[in-house]
C-alpha cells in the first residue's frame, strides 16, 4: 500500500506521471488499488482502508465557460452551488464538461483530483479548497484515475505540490446544509 506500484504494467501514462511528480518532489504517499470509485459511497469504503476521508473534487465552470474551477471539499458535505457562487463572485456555476475536464486536468468524471493540476500548465483552472479540508492532516485523492487512491500529507500538498504546479488555492467556507 505504500507508494507507487511495483509493477506499472497496464497503468495509464497520466497515473504514472502523478507518481513520478510526487517522487520527484520527495512527497511520500500511500496508495491503494480498488474497483472504480465512481461515487462517494465507493470512496467511503476506500476511506476505511487508507484511514482518511477522500475529498470530493468537483470540476466547475461559469455560465460562459470562461472560468474553470476545481473544488476540493470534504466528501461528507453537500455541495450547494449558491453558497459557492457568492464567495467566488461567479453566478450560475455548473459542472464543466467531460471534454473540458480532459483538456485541462487530463482526467475524466469520477477521477477528478488535485493531482490533475500538474497537467494544467496554462493555469486555466482555479483551485478552490473548503477550509475544512485543511484541518485534516491528510488529503485523500485519486492519481487521475478512479481505480487507485492516495493518502498524502496536507502540508506536503500545500507546501510542495501546489507550488510546483503554480496553483494558489482560494479558500472557501462551505456549510453544505
Amino acid at each position: 500500500m505504500d507508494g507507487r506500484p511495483a509493477d506499472e504494467t497496464g497503468r495509464s501514462a497520466r497515473e504514472i506521471r502523478v507518481y513520478d511528480t510526487l517522487d520527484a518532489l520527495g512527497i511520500p504517499f500511500q496508495r491503494t488499488d480498488h474497483e472504480p470509485a465512481a461515487d462517494m459511497e465507493a470512496c467511503q469504503r476506500i476511506d476505511a482502508v487508507l484511514g482518511i476521508t477522500i475529498c470530493k473534487n468537483l470540476f466547475l465552470c461559469n455560465r460562459q465557460q470562461t472560468a474553470f474551477y476545481l473544488l476540493m471539499m470534504p466528501g461528507t458535505k453537500v455541495f450547494k452551488t449558491k453558497e459557492l457562487s457568492s464567495q467566488i463572485h461567479s453566478a450560475r456555476l455548473s459542472f464543466g464538461s467531460p471534454e473540458q475536464m480532459e483538456r485541462f486536468l487530463c482526467t475524466t468524471p469520477g477521477s477528478a483530483s488535485i493531482m490533475g493540476l500538474i497537467f494544467d500548465t496554462e493555469k486555466r483552472v482555479t483551485l478552490l479548497v473548503d477550509e475544512d479540508v485543511l484541518r485534516e492532516p491528510y488529503i485523500g485523492c485519486h492519481p487521475c484515475i478512479n481505480t487507485s487512491s492516495l493518502k498524502i500529507r496536507t502540508a506536503d500538498v500545500l507546501e510542495r505540490f501546489l507550488p510546483y504546479t503554480g496553483h494558489v488555492p482560494q479558500m472557501v467556507h462551505l456549510v453544505g446544509e
